[in-house]
């Protein structure tokens, strides 16, 4: 039989409906993490990898869409879809997740940062998703330290610096100057400007954020105290997510999964390796006795019934402190048993 033309059109039509049905969905990524660093070049390897079920996903790095807060309105309003947040930024959602990052010196060991994440992720993925907001993975980028103009060695020292603050967080500008610290807030594109023009002496990064946004050229004083592990996630809205057949978020959960422990594994790796790089370019690593490191915790320490109730819920900071404390008990039977 001979085909019309209309005919022809119709089968055409026909044979294209199913390409068309799976049409590209459109998500837009926002990040503080630099353009071309490991953070994002694993989300654009994530990206690839989602183009193979139908989505393309834009990545705004380097905090093209603003800071943290700026982020978590934009996907509220839905300028957004999906933001790689530390836990500063996931706290705009749900302060519960200030229990992973927010508690100064309590963690000793990324294993315990590791059991104590684990434990918590349950709880904290679902207070997010009541809020709105899908947890499609979990990271860290290893420990925080100070990065400063002039060495820190005892917190005396701090105190003569304007150390960097994130802005919007009150809680921890208020708990800085109880301590007698000067706290500057200000978003995470001003730091390197701000080193420049003298506006703060010091920041709290990880030595790979150090490396790769050139901080350590203006601030070439690291100490060698494992603060605090700066842990994130990323988080999807779940009006976007729902635009998604089920099938395709299966897919782009398990995508984002393997990322998630790719960037986990680099992060912390590249944090001891990009100390090595930094001291061959002129960074001096300040190293404390532990009657010195004795000083700090017993400052910190003072500051944790604060934290605790204000800062982070009072039933989150209290289940972190279990947590570590059967955690060490365990480790040390095992040592004893050895």
């Amino acid at each position: 039989m001979k085909l019309r033309p209309l005919h022809l059109a119709l089968l055409i039509a026909i044979a294209v409906l199913p390409r068309l049905a799976q049409a590209q969905v459109k998500l837009k990524l926002g990040t503080v993490a630099p353009k071309d660093s490991s953070f994002h070049k694993i989300l654009s390897g994530m990206g690839s990898e989602w183009s193979s079920r139908g989505v393309e996903l834009k990545i705004f790095a380097g905090g093209a869409r603003g800071g943290e807060a700026d982020m978590v309105s934009l996907m509220r309003n839905g300028a957004l879809d999906a933001g790689l947040l530390t836990a500063v930024g996931l706290s705009e959602i749900d302060t519960s997740v200030e229990a992973l990052q927010s508690i100064p010196l309590l963690f000793r060991s990324l294993d315990e940062v590791d059991h104590v994440g684990a434990n918590l992720r349950p709880r904290l993925e679902k207070r997010l998703r009541e809020k709105g907001f899908v947890v499609l993975f979990w990271a860290d980028a290893g420990w925080v330290r100070f990065f400063s103009k002039f060495p820190i060695t005892r917190p005396d020292d701090l105190r003569r610096a304007k150390v960097f603050t994130w802005a919007g967080d009150l809680e921890s500008m208020k708990l800085y100057r109880s301590s007698g610290f000067h706290p500057v807030p200000l978003e995470t594109n001003d730091i390197l400007p701000s080193l420049q023009t003298g506006m703060i002496d010091a920041v709290p990064l990880p030595p790979y954020v150090a490396l790769t946004s050139q901080v350590f050229v203006h601030a070439p004083n690291m100490l060698q105290l494992d603060w605090a592990p700066l842990v994130g996630a990323l988080v999807v809205t779940e009006k976007s997510w729902n635009r998604l057949a089920p099938d395709v978020q299966r897919d782009l959960a398990r995508f984002a999964a393997a990322a998630g422990r790719q960037m986990k594994a680099r992060n912390r790796a590249e944090s001891d390796q990009a100390v090595e790089k930094m001291k061959l370019r002129g960074l001096k690593v300040t190293r404390l006795s532990p009657q010195i490191e004795a000083e700090w915790r017993t400052l910190v320490e003072k500051t944790y019934p604060v934290l605790r109730g204000s800062k982070i819920p009072a039933d989150l900071f209290d289940e972190v402190v279990r947590l570590l404390a059967g955690f060490r008990r365990e480790a040390a039977q095992k040592a004893g048993v050895q």
